[in-house]
């Protein structure tokens, strides 16, 4: 007789004789995360006591009374420069919602080594137990002299938006919501790419985006900031526009630099004619509504596991099928930008990654494609080589031109 699952909580199932099996004998997932993903490795030896009086007293002394002397030199003589911490409070995570710091850990622990593989970027996560915007800003810059930048990630809407801005007005060093700004990203450099495969600019382009929360709103404006043509975005009640009387401050602030055309109504009205559908909020696009599009639509259905508009379905009508799946062509993943992202900010000691910065990601993204663009092949893979490097100078260089660069 095959084991019963019994709840997780007990660490494995109940076999026949009433003992308790792991769950990592069953499930390759659970094996592979058993004792965590990452641990802390030394970069100097500590092999006899010369080393050790050099690592530790009396040698770290005298680095540590340079840098009281010049606050500066932290940069050169610590990690400070090389590390990010990945700040959750577990209320937005994936798939999953509001589950809390302690269960959030697997992913965050994956997102730090996601910054190491693809960026070289050390990363610390941190899962904090307090969700109140005060606490958690409060929080976070006590900690941030252990840091060179801080990824915000899985923290709910709306707060996530007043925690990002809060810290990046207290801190020195960049703050980036990843959920935000590493999906706008990608989006937009896979949109240059499926606009240019087809011979359009993104001026000529209208979008609708589903979903008003942290990518929505992010992709929304980093797509104003690009040139697109127009942009309206649906939240559950509909089309996001000026004449709602329930929209939230954020909201109200995306209606006012959005939807040009006036469109009220639903996701569906809106999407007639529209050249562009991106999806970053669950839920399904009815068939009709996707073939109502212009023809030679592109269709960014980024939800997982369940896309808003199943790839089958998206390639009756759409010119370029985006998903946010790693078993479909043309996946928007976040890991294309945000380890370049950092890296190219550490590299120059930036104090804040600007808006300059994030579109010269787009762009040097975009750029990896190069000739081999395709209907198929409109964004790298992630495991391109090519990706991180690209990125990674073209931030820095932006860093370099907007002023924000400290070397």
């Amino acid at each position: 007789m095959a084991a019963e699952i019994v709840n997780p909580r007990s660490g494995g199932n109940t076999d026949q004789d009433g003992g308790v099996e792991p769950l990592d004998s069953f499930d390759p997932a659970f094996a592979l995360h058993r004792g965590g993903k990452m641990a802390v490795q030394a970069t100097v030896p500590v092999r006899d006591k010369d080393d050790l009086s050099l690592a530790y007293t009396p040698g770290v002394a005298k680095v540590c009374s340079a840098i009281a002397e010049q606050p500066e030199l932290v940069h050169d003589y610590t990690w400070k420069s090389s590390v990010v911490a990945v700040v959750t409070d577990g209320t937005a995570v994936l798939g999953l919602g509001d589950i809390g710091p302690e269960a959030s850990l697997p992913v965050m622990e994956g997102k730090a080594i996601l910054f190491k593989q693809f960026g070289g970027v050390d990363a610390v996560p941190i899962a904090l137990d307090c969700t109140g915007v005060d606490e958690i800003v409060e929080t976070v810059v006590r900690l941030a002299p252990s840091f060179g930048g801080v990824n915000l990630e899985d923290i709910s809407a709306p707060r996530c938006f007043e925690i990002e801005r809060k810290l990046q007005e207290r801190l020195d060093i960049p703050v980036f919501h990843d959920d935000q700004h590493g999906t706008a990203v990608v989006t937009l450099a896979a949109l240059r790419n499926a606009a240019r495969l087809t011979g359009k600019g993104l001026g000529d382009l209208r979008a609708v985006i589903s979903g008003a929360g942290a990518a929505g709103v992010a992709i929304a404006k980093m797509l104003v900031e690009a040139g697109i043509g127009d942009v309206a975005v649906a939240d559950r009640k509909g089309v996001v526009s000026a004449d709602r009387d329930d929209l939230t401050s954020v909201k109200r602030e995306l209606a006012g630099f959005t939807n040009k055309a006036g469109i009220t109504g639903s996701l569906e009205a809106a999407l007639e004619g529209a050249d562009v559908f991106i999806g970053v909020s669950g839920g399904t696009v009815p068939e009709k509504a996707v073939a109502s599009m212009a023809e030679g639509a592109f269709v960014f259905a980024m939800a997982n596991p369940n896309p808003e508009v199943h790839p089958d379905v998206a390639h009756k009508y759409a010119a370029v099928v985006a998903t946010g799946r790693s078993d479909f062509p043309n996946q928007i993943n976040n890991v294309l930008a945000f380890p370049g992202i950092f890296a190219g900010a550490l590299q120059v000691r930036a104090s804040r990654i600007t808006e300059g910065m994030k579109l010269a990601a787009a762009e040097a993204l975009a750029a990896v494609v190069g000739d081999d663009l395709a209907a198929d092949y409109v964004i790298p893979s992630p495991f391109d080589e090519r990706v991180a490097p690209a990125v990674t100078a073209a931030v820095a260089a932006a860093a370099r031109a907007e002023g924000v660069a400290r070397r």
